[in-house]
């Protein structure tokens, strides 16, 4: 493949990592933003003393689309954006109308902020984006500028916002109340692809993540789920309502701003590979999974190893990197999985737990019919030693990130319907219409974020920007 084909790989990097009080600070209280008020303030709480839980059905799919989003309204008047999820980062943001140079919606479909809405430097909100620096303001009540710079290079600059989000709750009741995020207005993408969704529902364990805030009113648990099916679409869960028994669980590790694994080993068909120490980060903005180079060589290595014999060519394929030919075009995985063995990665601290990775986990079958690696080299793609299990190694697995207990776990599931809230029975199908119009060979998906963000409010080239993008 060529060097530009190659860079689609890259998953957009450096979203901030934000740390806020356990409240955090808004324009008004929560009880005063109910749209039903009467209605949610006598419905009964759910279980914990909390309202309940919130469930976002879940479009896309791995391949062809390359990335996974849910619905979420937002303004007032209230409108619809499609945000990728992703559990590597915190702070939402939409593209947004201040106006906007890289936006790749059209003018019609970007949220359209007003200046009321938008947080003041003092603001304590504004200074959680900047952490650990402050805010280099030339007055105390202007503007809350924030930037994302990406490890491929690109960028996304904007302002922070408080505005309305309308949700509701799986007990019935419908909120709305004022979340703050980012309005993204200045937007660097190098790569040939440009990401799908309006924005990016930050989902990290920081404390500007929307579920972090709505934690902070005492709505719901700090914990959530998703269930990526690997036939497209799934769901996702803020809250614990549907967090089901049976699962495998394994602690973060401590002090880290991502959804950070113990040190894992590696098995290849059950066998011990010699990869020990692995430490992965779970990351739903990802497509594909990433290994730094010598873990990925070793593993690559291993699978072309078991396919001697097998009927199986190497080919190349506009998707990935890594792709086989049979004696005729496969269907579907299932076509091929029986040429390839079980990846397993085993977590010595704790001794029961492994995520197996069976071939559904780490292939594809591309248009052409081939079958293609979807573990990819993440140096090669700018993530240095950084390790990354993305969307196709967690699909039909309900992987749960509870922040309260500060563990993850993850159990096999019928991803294709909405559960009944309270049960893990599910009781209707979830819609497999995707937007026909975009298609990809992969994805540049969104990723984790980068400890090294972000840039103060006054600094260089940034701050050009921003003086031209005053609201």
């Amino acid at each position: 493949m060529d060097a530009k084909t190659r860079k689609a790989t890259v998953p957009w990097m450096t979203m901030f990592f934000l740390v806020l009080s356990a409240n955090f600070p808004l324009c008004s209280s929560a009880a005063s933003q109910l749209s039903d008020n009467k209605k949610s303030t006598t419905h009964p709480k759910g279980r914990n003393g909390f309202r309940s839980s919130f469930l976002f059905p879940v479009t896309g799919n791995v391949y062809p689309l390359g990335y996974y989003s849910i619905s979420l309204t937002i303004g007032n008047p209230p409108r619809v954006f499609e945000l990728d999820i992703d559990t590597g980062s915190d702070l939402t943001w939409v593209q947004c109308d201040a106006p906007c140079t890289g936006c790749t919606k059209s003018i019609d479909r970007l949220y359209k902020p007003n200046k009321h809405i938008l947080v003041s430097c003092e603001h304590p909100s504004c200074g959680v984006v900047h952490f650990p620096d402050s805010p280099q303001c030339e007055k105390p009540d202007d503007q809350c500028d924030f930037e994302i710079n990406y490890v491929d290079h690109g960028s996304v600059l904007g302002v922070v916002v408080s505005d309305v989000l309308t949700l509701r709750f799986m007990n019935g009741s419908r909120i709305r109340l004022h979340l703050t995020f980012g309005c993204a207005y200045d937007i660097k993408n190098p790569g040939p692809y440009n990401p799908p969704g309006a924005g990016v529902l930050g989902l990290g364990n920081g404390k500007a993540s929307l579920l972090s805030q709505l934690r902070g009113f005492d709505l719901t648990r700090n914990v959530l789920g998703h269930c990526l099916s690997g036939k497209g679409g799934g769901f996702l869960f803020l809250g614990d309502d549907l967090v089901p028994s049976g699962m495998s669980w394994m602690p973060m590790l401590a002090n880290s701003k991502n959804y950070l694994s113990s040190p894992a080993e590696v098995l290849f068909d059950g066998k011990p590979t010699g990869i020990k120490g692995l430490k992965v980060v779970f990351d739903s903005g990802s497509s594909y999974t990433y290994f730094d180079f010598q873990v990925y060589g070793a593993v690559l290595d291993l699978v072309r190893r078991g396919l001697n014999g097998k009927p199986l060519d190497t080919v190349q394929d506009k998707a990935l990197p890594i792709c086989w030919k049979g004696t005729k075009p496969f269907k579907s995985v299932q076509d091929v999985k029986n040429y390839f063995s079980t990846l397993t990665l085993s977590f010595p601290d704790t001794p029961v737990i492994q995520l197996e990775l069976q071939p559904e986990a780490y292939l594809i079958v591309t248009e052409d019919g081939n079958a293609c690696f979807g573990i990819l080299n993440g140096t090669e793609a700018g993530l240095g030693d950084s390790n990354i299990i993305g969307d196709i190694s967690l699909i039909d697995k309900m992987v749960v990130y509870d922040n309260e207990k500060q563990r993850i776990g993850w159990i096999s599931a019928n991803c294709n319907r909405l559960p009944q809230p309270g049960t893990l029975s599910f009781d209707r199908s979830l819609d497999s219409h995707y937007n026909e119009d975009f298609q990809q060979p992969y994805a540049a998906s969104f990723g984790v974020a980068d400890e090294n963000y972000p840039k103060t409010q006054d600094s260089g080239e940034s701050k050009a920007r921003i003086q031209n993008r005053e609201l």
